[in-house]
């Protein structure tokens, strides 16, 4: 595109957020816009952003943003949107197994009290209901972050005088999607540390956050992958009911992305791993490069689990290819 080689590109909102890709006209077809759950109106900040990429800079005098009418098209609401200031920064900041973790390798329970208070969560002026915010922000911020450290502490990953056990100490490499769940599958020795595939394949269950449906062939199931499957399930399925009790959010193993990842890591077409997997080209692209960055985490636990450091660097090798990533 940069390059003056593609006449047009069609892509959702993601294209304008945070990447620099400006084209001399902008055309809206939809006023929403789905956030992984549901599709939502376009807010003022979505839509300046989108708008925002109309006019090459030093290419183009002036940019250009259209807005199609059709039947996902709110044409009043995106004339109230050129007009509507930009709106209001909420904080993002949410508490987690890895952030908790991550913070106790160089804080104590007060200092991160501490930072707690001076977080942007917290940020808000002077007006007397606001104080009352604030107040409220850190005493929610607070007491979830405790009750992250009373399950790592019950887990065996923190001390009972709040350092990082051996086990938090390389759990805390893990910055990917369920950090406790695939150190508990280390910690148990059930991940298979010898495949490349199997191991590529079993991640992706846990990278998965599609609803599908689990009725799948065993034609695309070999007996290896499920009996691998089935160990790993079999294996968490007390840690898991243990969050759950302890309402923390964990998401189910799903056997399809992983016969999917299996079948692309072995070889297979991107065709045959279009068909086993059910889903969009752009989704199952997505399903593949986070497999590979959790991998990539793997691949640092190269100290405590050299074999499947090891075979997590030759499960990236086979699973990041085209089209997933281009050679040039």
């Amino acid at each position: 595109m940069t390059a003056g080689l593609l006449d047009a590109v069609f892509a959702t909102s993601t294209v304008a957020a945070g990447v620099n890709f400006p084209a001399r006209t902008v055309v809206f077809f939809n006023s929403d816009r789905f956030n992984g759950k549901q599709f939502l109106p376009l807010t003022p900040t979505e839509f300046h952003q989108m708008t925002g990429r109309a006019g090459r800079r030093g290419m183009d005098k002036i940019g250009f943003a259209l807005v199609v009418p059709g039947k996902f098209m709110d044409v009043r609401l995106m004339a109230k949107l050129i007009s509507l200031p930009p709106s209001e920064v909420v904080s993002q900041i949410r508490i987690n197994f890895s952030m908790v973790l991550n913070l106790l390798l160089s804080h104590n329970p007060d200092q991160i009290e501490a930072l707690l208070r001076r977080s942007f969560a917290n940020y808000l002026i002077t007006h007397s209901k606001q104080k009352k915010e604030i107040s409220d922000g850190h005493k929610h911020l607070w007491q979830n972050f405790l009750r992250h450290l009373k399950f790592l502490k019950s887990t065996g990953f923190v001390t009972a005088d709040n350092g990082l056990t051996l086990d938090g100490q390389w759990a805390s490499q893990l910055r990917v999607d369920q950090p406790l769940l695939i150190a508990e599958g280390f910690r148990r020795g059930v991940f298979p540390q010898s495949d490349p595939a199997i191991l590529a394949a079993v991640i992706a269950s846990f990278v998965n956050e599609r609803e599908g449906d689990e009725k799948i062939s065993k034609k695309v199931v070999p007996d290896s992958l499920s009996e691998a499957f089935s160990k790993v399930t079999a294996a968490l399925k007390p840690f898991i009911a243990r969050m759950a009790q302890g309402k923390f959010d964990v998401r189910h193993l799903q056997l399809r992305p992983a016969a999917t990842v299996y079948a692309w890591a072995r070889g297979q077409s991107w065709e045959s791993a279009l068909r086993i997997a059910e889903m969009e080209e752009g989704d199952l692209a997505m399903l593949i490069v986070r497999t590979a960055d959790h991998l990539r985490h793997i691949r640092g636990l190269k100290d405590v689990f050299p074999e499947a450091a090891q075979t997590a660097s030759i499960s990236i090798e086979k699973i990041m290819r085209e089209p997933v990533v281009s050679e040039y």
